[in-house]
């Protein structure tokens, strides 16, 4: 089967294409920049994607697409109009690319989402489905949801088959942003006021989520269906933090201040977002995605995140070595 993989030198996508390969899929990775020594059978160098990108050569003899590429969600985006810039790449070039795949005879799109189109957060033990009514905030989350929706209507127009999905917080081996920035407090041995927090949080190893979009490229159940996923087991942000260091081989120092004093010095301090991530519950049920697909988590949270550390700490050692990186 020929896939095509965009996004193909992003987090998610090396991981995919390396799986794809292995089981003997040609694949076509789009990349913005050449990967050398990349897994994928060819790489086709794509600028920005959007409502004009040309798809015709790309898409020719694709089976499926796997479209990861997106504009993604960052902290301080500098962007004057965020919603116009989201919408440019998540929407019309997912949407363009969607229509010219349809057209091409591509048999399923399978579309990476975000659990942000459910929403921000949950009430403990009340985890979000498939069947919740979408409740975007953010322009990111907005972007994803109305490029789903734009998916499903090409799907009912063309007979293309869709499949959605939309993941919680993914790590793994090479993650970058608020997790690195974790593991490198941790790995410092600095105390944190994070040991006293009694969310709930889901989150999905880089190795459980591409096994689900392994399955759905090719399930015949997964078809026009959504799913969102996860590794199954829910952490507080203490309990998680301390997995972490343990992954780490590092102590744990955590400060028990209370979650409601730390809830109000983040809001003096404007940083009301960073509270709701650290404090806040947002779980999802994967009930669907384990019945209908017959899938269940390749790997737990303590091997996801000993896999994380094991990268973390490798990583650190090749710069110990070769200073020059850092140049």
């Amino acid at each position: 089967m020929k896939i095509l993989v965009t996004g193909a030198n992003g987090f998610v996508g090396c991981a995919l294409c390396k799986v794809l390969t292995g089981v003997g899929h040609e694949v076509c990775a789009t990349v913005r920049s050449k990967i050398q020594g990349s897994p994928a059978s060819e790489q086709i160098f794509v600028g920005e994607i959007g409502a004009e990108t040309l798809w015709d050569d790309v898409l020719c003899g694709v089976d499926v697409v796997a479209h990861l590429a997106a504009r993604v969600h960052v902290m301080r985006d500098k962007a004057v109009d965020t919603l116009t810039e989201f919408r440019a790449v998540n929407v019309e070039g997912t949407l363009n690319l969607a229509r010219q795949a349809a057209k091409a005879g591509v048999r399923r799109f399978v579309y990476l989402s975000s659990i942000k189109v459910n929403g921000e957060q949950t009430l403990p033990g009340q985890a979000f489905t498939e069947q919740d009514v979408p409740a975007p905030l953010d322009p990111y989350g907005i972007s994803k949801y109305e490029a789903e929706e734009g998916l499903h209507k090409i799907a009912q127009q063309t007979g293309m088959e869709v499949v959605v999905i939309r993941p919680s917080l993914v790590y793994g081996p090479g993650v970058k942003a608020n997790f690195l920035n974790m593991m490198r407090w941790l790995h410092k041995g600095v105390p944190l006021p994070f040991g006293a927090i009694h969310n709930r949080r889901s989150l999905v190893g880089l190795d459980n989520l591409v096994d689900l979009i392994v399955i759905c490229l090719e399930h015949s159940a997964a078809a026009n269906q959504t799913f969102l996923v996860s590794d199954g087991e829910d952490l507080s942000t203490t309990e998680l933090l301390r997995r972490m260091a343990a992954a780490l081989n590092m102590p744990t120092r955590l400060l028990p201040v209370p979650q409601k004093l730390l809830e109000v010095v983040f809001k003096m301090l404007g940083k009301g977002d960073l509270a709701q991530r650290l404090c806040g519950s947002l779980q999802v049920d994967i009930t669907k995605a384990c019945t209908v697909l017959d899938w269940k988590p390749l790997i737990s949270v303590d091997e996801g995140l000993r896999r994380t550390a094991e990268h973390f700490l490798r990583s650190r050692i090749e710069v110990a070595k070769n200073p020059i990186c850092l140049i």
